[in-house]
């Protein structure tokens, strides 16, 4: 890999129970786990980091995608839900669902949008073949 950028990040405290921040200071918040795990909920969680980047970044795919295609694609949305799971066998796992809508387009092409995105974005990358990832193309 060539690698074009890099991004730092620091977990401070104990993890889901403290604070995380990028080294250029951008970014700096509470970690707190959700009530449904027990926790406060008065701050993020990693499950919800995970659903924004995730979120984001499929979405400026399918806008590069839709670019290289020269399909124009406006007020389009993705949103990223993720799910946190006991296994049987013990341990925890994630499963991820981006919900893609693009307004004003046939199912049939937004969905071969969000298909071709989810083979070039980079989380899409990184998750293939280790956590379940449904992409849904909504119409509303």
């Amino acid at each position: 890999m060539n690698t074009l950028y890099t991004a730092e990040a620091l977990s401070t405290g104990q993890g889901r129970e403290g604070r995380v921040f990028t080294s250029d200071g951008t970014l700096d918040v509470a970690m707190t786990p959700p009530k449904e795990l027990g926790g406060s909920g008065n701050g993020t969680n990693p499950e919800q980091l995970f659903a924004a980047g995730f979120a984001a970044c499929f979405h400026s795919a399918l806008q590069l995608v839709a670019r290289t295609q020269k399909v124009k694609v406006e007020n389009s949305t993705v949103g990223g839900r993720v799910h946190f799971g006991q296994l049987e066998a013990g341990g925890y796992q994630l499963a991820v669902e981006l919900e893609v809508i693009i307004p004003d387009m046939p199912h049939e092409q937004a969905q071969a949008l969000a298909d071709a995105a989810h083979q070039v974005c980079p989380y899409s990358n990184a998750t293939r073949g280790n956590i379940e990832v449904t992409v849904l193309v909504s119409d509303d």
